[in-house]
């Protein structure tokens, strides 16, 4: 395994329980990652969404090696990152349930024509073609090139993002 020689478990001296610990305390924007698979729809809560790059257009998100999505992901063509809104708790706890419960109610999401699932009242989502996969510690960074972008917000009522910081879900407070 390459991460081995590059990283070895004794170079930081930090375990991963010191290291999850001070995590807890950096805030992170709550996103659900959507896609299709041969099994059903796949889906799951993400705090590690970014924007890498304008121009292409690229995102990015990490998954776990021993998340249950891990295998759809890695097959996975494309996918949908729902940006949540403060009013869509309930979506992020739902999507980090165990996977037979994130799809069991059918009034929380259509598909696209593309077939990848869409969540209704996310006010902000995009489409990413799946472009790099890179294995790295215990997660896969998944680079998105970004083919569709929805924006609802000039037409629905002002909602703040939903932040996810030291354990807890929080409205995040936007000052003027």
């Amino acid at each position: 395994m390459p991460d081995a020689e590059l990283f070895p478990n004794d170079v930081s001296g930090i375990t991963a329980q010191q290291y999850r610990g001070a995590m807890r305390h950096y805030p992170a924007g709550v996103t659900v990652v959507t896609l299709d698979s041969e099994h059903g729809p796949v889906g799951f809560t993400a705090t590690s969404f970014a924007s890498l790059s304008a121009q292409p257009p690229l995102i990015s998100f990490n998954i776990a090696e021993n998340s249950s999505s891990i295998a759809a992901v890695l097959k996975a063509e494309s996918v949908v990152v729902h940006f949540l809104g403060e009013h869509q708790k309930h979506l992020a706890q739902r999507f980090s349930r165990t996977a037979e419960e994130r799809f069991s109610d059918r009034s929380l999401w259509t598909t696209l024509e593309t077939g990848e699932p869409v969540l209704h009242g996310t006010p902000i989502w995009v489409r990413a073609s799946v472009h790099q996969l890179i294995p790295i510690g215990d997660h896969t960074l998944v680079v998105g090139l970004v083919t569709r972008v929805y924006d609802n917000t000039n037409d629905a009522p002002a909602a703040g993002p939903l932040v996810y910081y030291n354990g807890v879900y929080h409205r995040a407070e936007i000052a003027d």
